[in-house]
């Protein structure tokens, strides 16, 4: 069984020097793909890990590998292939979710044949995320019956207390968007960008396709119940 949790430990930090950063809200400086962070030590550990936030290093928080790291490190694989063997980790989790409400063995075997493989084409993996995307809006739909679509754009929106069950947000934009106390169970969160958004007390028991990512970029609190591991910095 492929592990699809980040284990840093066993990595020789490939978030920290495959990956590139540009200067924003999310960090503190631009970094070329292939250049080591600069807080990167020899042994593969960051020397700011228990100060990110303060640091300005909001991205590296919010960053999961879904175990590609590990595995790149352990294979002793082509570290160029981090970047796509990431995608398809992040794809599998994906699916491992979606299995349990429909069918979605055939794009696992696939999915996990083509992480297998010593060659990872881009393209490959690009079509596969397509029709991996197609599979998981047609099961989405299936458990959450008749659609409720929400507006694209829902950045700083005010929908505190809010009976958003069952509702696609799929996609959608809710940075900082007020979310306190809303109730989110069964909403199709894939892919909806909650960088900021305030989910203080809401309920986002049962949401699909919510990954550890997409919580840790929100802002949540003790009575925030959600499935997933609450992340350390929420308090």
């Amino acid at each position: 069984m492929i592990d699809l949790r980040s284990d840093c430990a066993s990595c020789a930090g490939l978030c920290c020097v495959e990956l590139p950063f540009t200067r924003s809200a999310d960090f503190a400086v631009d970094k070329p793909a292939g250049k080591p962070c600069a807080n990167l030590t020899e042994d593969f550990r960051c020397r700011i890990h228990d100060r990110l936030l303060d640091s300005g290093y909001q991205g590296c928080v919010t960053f999961d590998c879904f175990g590609a790291g590990q595995r790149v490190t352990q294979e002793k694989r082509d570290v160029a292939l981090f970047p796509l063997l990431r995608q398809l980790h992040e794809l599998l989790w994906y699916l491992d979710e979606a299995g349990r409400y429909g069918p979605a063995a055939d794009l696992r075997e696939e999915t996990e044949a083509l992480a297998a493989s010593p060659v990872i084409d881009a393209f490959a993996v690009g079509e596969l995320r397509a029709r991996v995307g197609a599979r998981l809006g047609e099961i989405s739909e299936q458990v959450r019956g008749p659609a409720r679509e929400m507006r694209r754009d829902l950045a700083g929106a005010r929908l505190r207390g809010h009976d958003l069950r069952n509702v696609s947000l799929r996609g959608r934009l809710l940075i900082g968007a007020d979310l306190r106390g809303a109730d989110l169970r069964g909403a199709d969160l894939l892919g909806a960008d909650l960088r900021g958004a305030d989910v203080r007390g809401a309920d986002l028991r049962g949401a699909l396709f919510l990954t550890r990512p997409q919580v840790a970029a929100a802002r949540g609190d003790r009575e925030t119940r959600l499935d997933l591991d609450r992340p350390g910095h929420w308090g």
